[in-house]
């Protein structure tokens, strides 16, 4: 399929950046937003309705559940919280837990509740801010969110790992498996985004990272000769993949707020000689570890993106700038795996 205008939406836990591509523009003068994400605009309403001593219902589908605080804020100020059934999804993946916090879930909206909608991507906003900024509306959607998975009962962090893992030891650390017109089953969040966008594609925003650093010429000149280690240090997470060809040979999930730069840097130089455990990082708060077993010498460019990554401000690492803006990494690289997808 060949599309003259994507909209593009890397939707992080604090902003949603935002890429219009437009072929046979030059990539520097396509429009670009870096905007509230979602989460946050969600916490933003519930704020409000908490200042006016208003009840409310959560409806809409699962998202990032970014805005949890409010909840908690709205409910300690003696008001009430109801929620559909695919809302409360958002809060999690266990809904008798959900109703241990005190939230009514109901497919009715009470009357007496003001209604919050819950989606990460909605499409009459779109359509109204590019109509009313004159832009043109978009052939196709390419869109990453960070999905921990559907596993109720167990731990999200051990969930959202099993996914990089399954990617490993499944899909071979292929880097053409990362885009999905229809991603795996337990991965819900994606699969509302999936069918939120319409015609598109959906992959998690670490991949997006990963392609974003490989959207640099030279990035991916030294992943098909020596290898490379790219790094994402996230609002909320951080996450580094050993990439050697078309390949990943290592992927590593830690919580940005439980990491400094010695720690970090510790870290990564294990694991990219593969001697950092799994059960080690999970200890300590994070996702997990896992490389290939015959995992070769090198990977000792190592280079950075994120909004947090001042985290390495002293450290012997590059920041990139893809596509001339780091913010918009994970926009690049949805575009260059949709154009190698040839979809």
């Amino acid at each position: 399929m060949t599309a003259k205008t994507c909209l593009i939406l890397d939707i992080g836990s604090g902003t949603q950046d935002v890429l219009l591509y437009q072929e046979g523009l030059e990539l520097e003068n396509c429009p670009k937003f870096i905007l509230p994400s979602p989460a946050r605009t969600v916490a933003a309403r519930i704020r409000e309705l908490t200042a006016l001593g208003r009840d409310i219902y959560l409806h809409g589908q699962n998202m990032g559940g970014g805005f949890w605080r409010a909840v908690k804020a709205h409910q300690d100020a003696g008001l009430k919280v109801f929620a559909h059934p695919d809302a409360a999804l958002a809060l999690g993946d266990d809904l008798d837990q959900v109703r241990g916090h005190g939230i009514d879930i109901t497919s009715v909206p009470p009357l007496s509740a003001s209604q919050v909608l819950l989606t990460d991507f909605d499409p009459g906003f779109w359509r109204g801010l590019l109509q009313h900024a004159g832009l043109p509306q978009p052939d196709l959607v390419l869109a990453c969110v960070q999905d921990h998975g559907f596993h109720p009962g167990k731990s999200n962090r051990i969930s959202r790992f099993a996914y990089w893992e399954r990617f490993m030891n499944e899909d071979g650390g292929d880097l053409s498996r990362l885009l999905y017109a229809d991603p795996p089953e337990e991965m819900t969040r994606l699969q509302c985004l999936r069918r939120s966008i319409g015609v598109g594609l959906v992959a998690d925003t670490g991949s997006a990272a990963l392609l974003g650093a490989l959207f640099d010429p030279g990035v991916e000149r030294t992943a098909n000769t020596e290898g490379v280690l790219v790094l994402n240090v996230g609002n909320s997470h951080t996450i580094a993949f050993l990439v050697l060809g078309r390949q990943v040979l290592g992927v590593y999930e830690h919580h940005t707020g439980h990491l400094d730069e010695t720690k970090l840097l510790d870290h990564l130089a294990r694991f990219r000689r593969g001697e950092l455990d799994n059960q080690e990082v999970f200890d300590d708060g994070g996702h997990g570890c896992v490389t290939v077993a015959d995992l070769p010498d090198g990977f000792r460019r190592i280079v950075v993106l994120g909004p947090r990554r001042a985290l390495l401000a002293d450290a012997k690492v590059e920041f990139l700038a893809p596509g001339g803006d780091m913010m918009l990494a994970g926009c690049f690289g949805l575009l260059k795996g949709w154009r190698e997808a040839g979809w």
